[in-house]
């Protein structure tokens, strides 16, 4: 819910919305409820005919490296849960300014690895252990200085990242 509503305060309709890394899409038709016009896009297709199937009506489109949209082609783009499972970070925080129109808005919600995590994660085998498992789908680890940081070296500007709950919820703005 805390997500959800971050992101729904940062949309007001008529605007072009890609959710990247939509998953099962539930963001994307929450867009779309609201009078977004919202594209889901993800990898994965077996998610991507689930989430066909969960919200007819609702565009969702396959990708690889490169979006297969134009430049300039939305007013926001979402990023909810979606960096740190990503090998080419900087990569895909390029294609999302790539498709953003000038003084868009990327909206983003990644995992916070703040001081009492990582003291946890150090002071845990166990925990460390899973923090750091190689059959877990995270490669990168973020606190609000690395994602403030990866947003800056992206390009973006105007950033703001506040920690929520156990999650970071970042907004920024291309240009």
């Amino acid at each position: 819910m805390l997500r959800r509503d971050f992101l729904l305060g940062h949309v007001s309709a008529p605007a072009r919305v890609l959710d990247l890394g939509c998953g099962l899409g539930d963001f994307t038709a929450a867009l779309h409820e609201r009078g977004a016009e919202a594209v889901g896009c993800d990898v994965a297709g077996e998610a991507l005919r689930r989430a066909r199937e969960r919200h007819p009506g609702v565009e969702f489109v396959q990708s690889g490296e490169e979006l297969p949209f134009e430049a300039g082609s939305f007013d926001a783009v979402w990023a909810g849960e979606v960096l740190e499972h990503v090998q080419d970070v900087l990569g895909l925080l390029a294609e999302a300014h790539r498709v953003l129109r000038i003084k868009g808005r990327l909206i983003v919600s990644t995992p916070n690895h703040g001081p009492a995590k990582r003291l946890r994660i150090g002071l845990s085998r166990r925990a460390f252990e899973a923090a750091f498992d190689p059959r877990s789908d995270h490669v990168r680890f973020f606190t609000s200085h690395t994602l403030r940081t990866t947003l800056a070296l992206s390009e973006f500007s105007e950033l703001d990242v506040k920690s929520r709950k156990g999650l970071l919820l970042a907004t920024a703005q291309s240009h």
